[in-house]
């Protein structure tokens, strides 16, 4: 029996992700019923787990929670879209040790040296997006920026041409949309064109190989079997997808978020500098801890699910072998045990041990280095060469319960010059 002030607890609808995570739900929930039994129509349900802790304890246990089947809520079904054809497997589905031999085919591009190294790049890419809408003085801020910049890097990274990163991104867009936004038909469309985009792009680099991420998964081993069709396509979708998920989702969200909070926009704007010390964004600024402020608050991946494989006890509460644990990020980042005043956006923060990208453990997000030096950038050149800028209509929200962010918002400024 439900107590009078518990809310209508609903973690599936889409609508209860439309303009910010349902907190009060994740609220009541940290407090009377951490570790939730929660109904799935057409399912066998599953448990929601909001606290800080408990959240960190599954993210860093996968001989008990594994990602196997997958990281989603529902099971793939055979011949589907999920993760698995036959005896492939995504990486995000696999456990140690099987996991820790895929990540490091490719862990060795995302550590801190490298990403560092593309840093000249990214600035590059930064100024490059910034000028094509710096003199139309308003833009949207999501398709024509924050959308730009994930698109542009991974496609860098894995040797194809820019715009058909951005092209790829729309179709990664489709699949993380609820069946209640996206039919399934439109979702199978979006699959079938990365999946032959990804075709050509496998035969062009065994054919040509480059010096690019492509190239060295086409061409590849993993425990002396060569990466087939079927696993590079995994890979593809895997590194086009979560390469554009955090970035475009925290400029976007962070944005509409300190457009409700014009003080601390105004603080990081004037922390900002000026254009030309783009190159030392962070050191000494506002910037480095705003950007872990916004990663907490904005939480733009809402779950990951694993699957116990052996019964336990998670909380007060028995979880049986074979059981759902879905882990919810955003719930995790409002937890007092995780931060003081959590319901407070302080771009100022310096103790901020968020779970955003993952609370730890093997799959602690591989691009999160990357993720971090792009959101930099880009933050850096909006917030010094847009004076003014401001919200100008109503954000649109994606139509998902596992990623979170606007897919449009409109934003005006005072228009400037053009440096490329």
């Amino acid at each position: 029996m439900s107590s009078p002030d518990q809310p209508h607890i609903d973690l599936l609808s889409v609508a209860n992700f439309a303009g910010g995570q349902p907190h009060d739900q994740f609220a009541w929930l940290r407090a009377n019923d951490p570790v939730h039994r929660h109904p799935e129509p057409g399912g066998p349900g599953f448990w929601a787990v909001t606290r800080y802790e408990d959240v960190r304890a599954v993210g860093r246990d996968p001989r008990t929670f594994s990602s196997s089947p997958t990281i989603m809520l529902h099971d793939p079904e055979p011949g589907g879209t999920g993760s698995a054809f036959g005896d492939h497997v995504m990486m995000l589905m696999t456990d140690p040790p099987v996991h820790t031999r895929m990540r490091r085919l490719v862990s060795r591009e995302f550590t801190p040296r490298a990403a560092a190294a593309l840093r000249p790049r990214i600035a590059e890419l930064a100024t490059g997006i910034v000028d094509e809408v710096v003199e139309r003085g308003s833009c949207d801020l999501v398709t024509d920026l924050a959308g730009e910049m994930p698109s542009f890097v991974i496609a860098d990274v894995l040797g194809i041409p820019l715009a058909d990163g951005r092209d790829l991104y729309r179709h990664t867009e489709a699949l993380h949309s609820s069946e209640e936004v996206v039919s399934a038909e439109q979702r199978g469309v979006a699959f079938g064109e990365m999946l032959a985009y990804a075709q050509q792009v496998y035969a062009a680099k065994r054919s040509a190989p480059a010096d690019d991420l492509a190239s060295m998964l086409a061409n590849g081993f993993i425990d002396d079997q060569p990466i087939d069709e079927i696993d590079f396509f995994l890979w593809f979708l895997l590194l086009v997808d979560a390469g554009g998920d955090t970035t475009r989702n925290l400029v976007g969200g962070g944005f509409h978020a300190l457009f409700q909070h014009p003080d601390q926009l105004a603080a990081l704007t004037a922390g900002a500098g000026s254009p030309s010390a783009a190159s030392a964004a962070g050191a000494g600024s506002l910037l480095g801890p705003a950007i872990e402020e916004l990663l907490r608050w904005v939480s733009p991946v809402i779950y990951m699910r694993r699957t116990a494989t052996v019964d336990t006890r998670l909380g007060s509460r028995e979880i049986a072998a074979g059981d759902k644990v879905v882990m919810y990020y955003g719930s995790a980042n409002r937890d007092p045990d995780c931060v003081v005043e959590p319901d407070r956006l302080d771009l100022t923060r310096s103790k901020n041990p968020h779970v955003a990208f993952g609370g730890g453990g093997p799959h602690f997000c591989l691009g999160a280095h990357l993720a971090r030096i792009e959101i930099e950038a880009l933050l850096q050149e909006m917030l010094t060469r847009l004076p003014g800028l401001e919200s100008d209509g109503e954000a649109k929200w994606m139509g998902s319960n596992f990623i979170f962010g606007p897919t449009a918002l409109p934003i005006r400024f005072r228009p400037g010059p053009r440096l490329g």
